[in-house]
């Protein structure tokens, strides 16, 4: 269940400068010192959804509801209702645990021959006028 967001500016409407203070820290973990810090509300939230999305349901220590349910579709058979169901669980994902973010565009792309399934999700930001794209390769 999500919860109530405090609504602030993100850091840097605020300051014309970069921020000296990182908002979060990016996924993946693979910076020379183990984190790579954010310092925009834009690059945050991306890295929020990527993480949510990576994460499997009950991997997440003390918050077994965090996480989707993607992999469960990785060796499923590719037709139209494994596309259809596949899109209402992300879009359930993304209303219930990011009630600021608005999915613009989804696609989902089925590889076969090499047993890839590509999601394109484009979404925005209320009230930052954040807009930006994932993709994500299962």
């Amino acid at each position: 269940m999500a919860f109530g967001v405090i609504q602030k500016y993100p850091i840097e409407v605020t300051s014309s400068l970069r921020p000296q203070r990182a908002v979060g820290v990016s996924i993946p973990f693979n910076a020379d010192a183990v984190f790579r810090s954010t310092y925009t509300t834009a690059e945050q939230i991306k890295s929020n959804l990527i993480n949510y999305f990576l994460t499997n349901k009950g991997e997440r220590v003390f918050n077994p509801s965090f996480g989707s349910s993607l992999r469960e579709y990785v060796f499923e058979q590719l037709t139209n209702q494994t596309y259809s169901s596949l899109e209402q669980v992300i879009q359930n994902d993304v209303q219930q645990f990011f009630p600021n973010v608005t999915i613009e565009n989804l696609n989902i792309y089925g590889f076969e021959d090499s047993n890839e399934m590509q999601i394109e999700l484009t979404y925005s930001v209320k009230n930052f006028g954040i807009n930006d794209t994932i993709t994500l390769t299962l």
